[in-house]
C-alpha cells in the first residue's frame, strides 16, 4: 500500500481553508451575510490552519517537522472547532436563554480606547443566534465544525503516520 506524501495533505489542507475563506468573503460581500465575533473567531482559525499547512508544505519537514506542523494544525482546528461547536450550540438555544455574544455598545465605548470600540463594532452585528443561511439543515458554524473536525483528523493521521512516510527523513526538527 503506498503511503500519502505528507506535502500533499498539508497541500490539500491548505488548498481546503483557503477555499473555506473564499467561501466565506462570497457570503458576506456578495449575499450580505454579516459575520458575528465568533464567526470572525472562526475565521482567523481557518487562516491559522491554512497558513501552518501551507509553511510545511513549503518546508517540507522530516518525520520531526510533519509530527510538529501536523500538531499545531490539529491544535488551531481543535481551537477553532471549540468556537464553532459553541457557536452551534448558542444557536440551538431556546430564545430566552441565548447569552449575549458580547459587550454592549455603551460598555466597548465606556471601557476601551476609541478606534478598538469601532473595530469591535465593525466585526458584525454581534447576534450569534441567528441561522442566516443553511444547507442541508446546517447552519454556517455546524458545516465550519465539520470542516475543523477534518482539519484535525487530517493533522492527527499526519502527525501518527510521519514515522512511516518514505522520504521524510529526520532531517530537521521543524
Amino acid at each position: 500500500m503506498k503511503t500519502s506524501s505528507p506535502r500533499l495533505v498539508f497541500l490539500g489542507m491548505a488548498i481546503f481553508s483557503t477555499g473555506l475563506i473564499a467561501t466565506a468573503l462570497y457570503m458576506q460581500e456578495v449575499l450580505g451575510l454579516h459575520p458575528c465575533p465568533l464567526c470572525i473567531t472562526q475565521r482567523i482559525f481557518v487562516i491559522v490552519v491554512g497558513v501552518l499547512a501551507f509553511l510545511a508544505c513549503l518546508h517540507n519537514p522530516g518525520k520531526t517537522g510533519i509530527r510538529v506542523y501536523a500538531f499545531l494544525c490539529a491544535l488551531a482546528a481543535l481551537l477553532g472547532a471549540g468556537v464553532a461547536a459553541r457557536h452551534v450550540w448558542i444557536q440551538n438555544l431556546p430564545e430566552d436563554q441565548v447569552p449575549a455574544c458580547g459587550p454592549g455598545l455603551q460598555y466597548m465605548f465606556e471601557h476601551f480606547p476609541f478606534m478598538k470600540a469601532l473595530e469591535l463594532l465593525f466585526m458584525g452585528d454581534g447576534n450569534c443566534a441567528d441561522v442566516v443561511w443553511q444547507f442541508m439543515g446546517l447552519s454556517i458554524p455546524a458545516w465550519t465544525l465539520l470542516a475543523f473536525v477534518c482539519f484535525v483528523i487530517a493533522g492527527v493521521w499526519l502527525f501518527l503516520r510521519a514515522p512511516l512516510f518514505k522520504g521524510s527523513s529526520d532531517k530537521q526538527a521543524s
